[in-house]
C-alpha cells in the first residue's frame, strides 16, 4: 500500500507521534511511505501546495499523524486542512486514517475534527488510533499499533469505510448591527478576543453589538491583527523559563492585555467545523501558561457566527474548554437575542461572584493533568507549584473513616442473613449524614 503521512507536529522528524508511524513502516515492510511535514513546513506550504497535493493524489491512503493541542489538532495542521480545501483539488473517493498521541485529554474531539473535515471532502475514513505518548515503549502499545494497521488494511481491501455523522454547515445569514447602546456601564472590563478576517462584516457587527448592549466596559481585540510569529512549537521552553521561545511578545500581550480583564468572550466565524486556524493558533500559544488554569473563576462567553446547531463537536469543545479552565460560562451567542442575554448573564456572574461546579468534562480533564504534572514536576516546576497551591493534588485518598465504613457495608451486602434484616433500611442509613443539613423528611 502507498501511504502518504501528513504529519501535523511542528517538530517534524522529531515528533513523538511520528515514531508510531516509523514503527509501522518497519514492521509492515510491503508498504511504501511518503511524508509531508505539514506542521513544520506550513509557511512554505501556504506558498506552494503542489508537491503535497501530488503526494496525496498518488497514495492509496493518507494518514494524519499529530499530537493533540488544546482539544483539537495543532494550528499548523488545522491550517493545512484549510489549504487542502482551498486548493480546489478533488479528494473524493480517497481513503484516510489518523494516529494521534496525547494523555487522552480530549483526543475524542481532536479525532472528530479530522473525521468531520474528511467528510466535507468526500474522503472515506478507515479509522484512527489514539495512543498515550509512551505506549510505543510497551509491548501492549506496540501490539495495539500493529492491530490498528492490520484493521485499516482489511477495511481498505474490502472497501469498508466508517460512517460519518458530520453535517455540512449552512452559510450564516448576514448579521447587521441592531442593539442599542447601553449608557449605564459598570466598572467591570470584559475583553472580546475576536478572529475577524477582512470582509467578515457579520462577526464584526456581532462583537460591536455586544459592546453596545453590555452593561460593562468592553475592549475588542482582533487577534488577526496581532503579529504572531507562528503556532506553538511544543518545545516546552516556557515550562522552564515561563517565556515563549518566540520573540513576538505574545506571552506579555496575553498576560497584560487579555488576562487582566474581569471576563473574556471569544468571537469567531465557524470554519471547517472549528473556530478557524487563526483562533486555534491563539489558543495553542496560550500554552505559555503551561497547564496552569490562571483564569479560574473568570466568566467566559462565546460569540459564534455560523450554523452552530449542526456542530456537535464544536459545542463540546467550547463547553469543555470552559469547564476544564474553571470558568463559569455566561453563554454561547449566535444572534442578537443571545448576545443580549449573554451580556446580562455575564454581568450577573461578575457582580455576584458566582461559580459553577465542574462536570465530567472538567473533572476528568483536570485529573489527567493532575497525574501528568505530578510525574513531570521536575520539568514542569511552575505547573507543579500552581497545582500544589490550588489543591489539585487530591490523592492519595486518605479518607480512612469512610473506607472502613464502606468495608463494613460491603460485608453486610455479602451476608444474606444480615441483608434480610437491614436491607430495607440501607437507604435510610445513607441519608443520615444529610439530615444534619436539611433535617429529616416528615
Amino acid at each position: 500500500m502507498k501511504i502518504c503521512v501528513i504529519s501535523g507536529s511542528p517538530k517534524g522528524k522529531n515528533s513523538v507521534t511520528l515514531q508510531t508511524v516509523r514503527f509501522l513502516e518497519q514492521k509492515f515492510t510491503g508498504d511504501e511511505y511518503t511524508y509531508i511535514h505539514a506542521g513544520q513546513r506550513i509557511k512554505a506550504l501556504e506558498k506552494d501546495m503542489s508537491e503535497a497535493l501530488r503526494a496525496i493524489d498518488e497514495a492509496d491512503m493518507f494518514l494524519f499523524c499529530y499530537p493533540v493541542y488544546t482539544f483539537i489538532v495543532p494550528s499548523q495542521l488545522h491550517r493545512f486542512i484549510e489549504l487542502m480545501k482551498e486548493s480546489g483539488a478533488d479528494f473524493s473517493g480517497k481513503y484516510a486514517a489518523q494516529i494521534c498521541t496525547s494523555k487522552h485529554f480530549y483526543d475524542v474531539t481532536a479525532m472528530r475534527f479530522i473525521t468531520d473535515n474528511l467528510s466535507d471532502m468526500g474522503i472515506k475514513y478507515l479509522g484512527g488510533l489514539s495512543a498515550d505518548m509512551d505506549d510505543l515503549l510497551k509491548p501492549t502499545g506496540r501490539r495495539e499499533a500493529a492491530d490498528f494497521r492490520k484493521l485499516i488494511q482489511m477495511r481498505y481491501n474490502k472497501k469498508i469505510s466508517l460512517p460519518s455523522y458530520a453535517c455540512p454547515s449552512a452559510k450564516p445569514a448576514a448579521y447587521s448591527k441592531c442593539l442599542e447602546e447601553n449608557t449605564d456601564k459598570s466598572d467591570y472590563e470584559v475583553v472580546v478576543v475576536a478572529s475577524i478576517a477582512d470582509g467578515d462584516t457579520s462577526l464584526r457587527n456581532m462583537t460591536e453589538d455586544f459592546a453596545a448592549a453590555a452593561p460593562f466596559k468592553v475592549k475588542i481585540v482582533n487577534i488577526n491583527e496581532y503579529p504572531m510569529s507562528g503556532g506553538c512549537l511544543g518545545c516546552f521552553n516556557c515550562a522552564a523559563s515561563g517565556k515563549c521561545i518566540y520573540k513576538d511578545g505574545f506571552d506579555e500581550f496575553l498576560r497584560n492585555e487579555i488576562q487582566t480583564a474581569d471576563a473574556m468572550v471569544y468571537a469567531y466565524s465557524i470554519k471547517d467545523h472549528s473556530m478557524g486556524s487563526r483562533m486555534k493558533m491563539f489558543d495553542d500559544r496560550q500554552f505559555c501558561n503551561g497547564h496552569r488554569t490562571v483564569t479560574m473563576g473568570m466568566p467566559v462567553g462565546y460569540i459564534v457566527n455560523g450554523d452552530l446547531s449542526s456542530e456537535e463537536n464544536l459545542r463540546t469543545i467550547m463547553t469543555a474548554r470552559a469547564d476544564v479552565g474553571g470558568n463559569p460560562i455566561a453563554g454561547i451567542a449566535c444572534d442578537s437575542e443571545g448576545i443580549r442575554s449573554m451580556a446580562t448573564e455575564m454581568h450577573f456572574l461578575l457582580k455576584k461572584g458566582i461559580t459553577q461546579p465542574k462536570t465530567f468534562y472538567g473533572v476528568g480533564g483536570l485529573k489527567i493533568f493532575r497525574d501528568l504534572i505530578w510525574i513531570m514536576q521536575g520539568m514542569m516546576k511552575a505547573d507543579h507549584e500552581f497545582y500544589k497551591e490550588n489543591g489539585f493534588y487530591d490523592f492519595p485518598q486518605k479518607q480512612t473513616g469512610t473506607i472502613l465504613k464502606m468495608k463494613l457495608v460491603g460485608a453486610m451486602l455479602r451476608n444474606p442473613a444480615v441483608m434480610k434484616k437491614v436491607g430495607g433500611k440501607m437507604t435510610e442509613g445513607m441519608l443520615m449524614p444529610y439530615e444534619k443539613i436539611v433535617g429529616k423528611d416528615k
